[in-house]
């Protein structure tokens, strides 16, 4: 990551932003040029003298439309929040700790109104399109954030994560995106959802710079990342939904994968977690998404700013959540996640295709049914990830499956170690693509 000089780095970002053809201002709405330069010239004058703040020091950065920045209203993609102009008086947490680390800040990304979808359509400020197929969305919600790295407008962009918000757009775009455990990377300063699953994290082109994102945004410090030994891994391929109605891309793609495992002496088993079906049961009630945004929300939908009409009537279903099943759905969840960790104990992770289709058309979901189709199967896979608290990341598979994500689950708060395992797999990923 990174430029010799990063002040030129910039300017070349900045020119890339104002091409049309890069759809640089529906990614990225805000962009920070004035700071972003100054950021950039103390950068080089530390690297002039020696001096490093760690492995982030002049790396570019986009952040997620919902990050407070000091001194700026924060519009978590709504003209609501952008009319209603609430200031920041503090950058979040997430943004100190990057500035912190002597990362660039230059842009702020697009994204779902309130985060709330999977497809990653906004009406309000624009949709970017989807860099491998401009017919295509990019996944959200962190839309812009996928379409900022995939198109060179940054190295790394952080987002949220609260069903599948950072890994479906990276799977969607060709990229690494990865949900750590919620507890790992404060979330003051970043506007909720819900505030039971919303994480923060990284997309990135590499598991790596993910890690490297991680290192800085968790405050753990630096340690060595070294990949996992392939041969001594034991990895559960889930059974039962995850793999119900594949695209037959997707499906070709999980079988390329699966065959990359093999190829590569990992010990692999079919595996079926009964929590999941738990889940499913559960959220059934009406989830804890709904109404937490509802709770949030309700004073907004009948206000006089429009609300995106896909994101009030996913808003409205809280309005029928009731405190009975709203605590209900919070108790088993809590028996779910000791019944997850006992299925999954004698596996290292956990595979399954990020999302069972490729990414939508804007036609496919220029109607609330469609919309709504493809926005439940976009979901489907990613949110068993929070819904379970374990860490999650998904991989891209290269050129030859290029809008289908791998996910590699881990046991919950054992993110190096997922992270640590993905790069070995990455690596193989990697192997396989250039001998085919």
């Amino acid at each position: 990551m990174g430029a010799f000089s990063v002040r030129d780095r910039v300017e070349q970002v900045l020119e890339r932003l104002s091409d049309p053809a890069l759809d640089g201002t529906l990614a990225c709405p805000t962009v920070y040029v004035e700071t972003a330069r100054a950021a950039a010239d103390a950068a080089d004058r530390r690297r002039a003298n020696g001096v490093s703040l760690g492995r982030l020091d002049g790396v570019l950065i986009t952040i997620k439309d919902l990050f407070d920045v000091a001194g700026e209203v924060t519009r978590a993609g709504s003209v609501a929040l952008a009319t209603e102009g609430t200031v920041a008086h503090s950058d979040a947490f997430a943004v100190r700790r990057l500035r912190a680390g002597g990362a660039v800040v230059i842009a702020k990304t697009g994204m779902s109104e309130f985060a709330f979808s999977g497809v990653g359509e906004n009406p309000h400020f624009g949709t970017p399109r989807n860099p491998l197929d401009l017919s295509r969305l990019p996944g959200g919600s962190s839309a812009g954030a996928a379409v900022s790295v995939a198109r060179d407008f940054c190295d790394l962009a952080i987002g949220t994560d609260t069903g599948g918000s950072l890994r479906i757009p990276a799977a969607l775009c060709g990229l690494v995106g990865f949900k750590p455990t919620q507890s790992r990377v404060p979330r003051t300063g970043a506007y909720p959802l819900s505030s039971t699953l919303d994480c923060v994290g990284p997309i990135a082109r590499t598991v790596t710079d993910c890690e490297a994102a991680d290192e800085v945004l968790s405050g753990r410090g630096e340690t060595k990342f070294r990949p996992a030994a392939l041969q001594s891994l034991r990895v559960g391929i889930l059974q039962g939904m995850v793999l119900d109605g594949l695209d037959r891309e997707v499906a070709a793609g999980f079988d390329f994968a699966l065959a990359c495992l093999k190829d590569a002496s990992v010990s692999l088993a079919d595996v079926v977690v009964p929590a999941v079906e738990g889940m499913r049961q559960v959220n059934g009630r009406g989830g804890l998404v709904a109404a937490e945004a509802f709770e949030l929300h309700e004073h907004r939908l009948a206000g006089a700013v429009a609300i995106d009409p896909n994101i009030s009537a996913r808003i409205e279903r809280g309005r029928t959540i009731g405190a009975k099943d709203y605590i209900y759905t919070l108790r088993e969840r809590q028996r779910l996640l000791g019944e997850w960790q006992g299925s999954v104990s004698e596996f290292d992770v956990l595979v399954m295709p990020t999302v069972p289709i490729l990414a939508p058309t804007f036609r496919q979901i220029s109607t609330p049914e469609g919309f709504q189709e493809r926005n439940v199967l976009l979901l489907r896979n990613t949110s068993i990830g929070n819904f379970f608290d374990v860490p999650a990341i998904s991989l891209t598979l290269g050129p030859r499956h290029p809008m289908v994500g791998l996910t590699l689950i881990g046991r919950r708060s054992m993110d190096l170690r997922l992270l640590s395992i993905a790069r070995a797999v990455e690596r193989a990923l990697e192997a396989a693509s250039i001998e085919t």
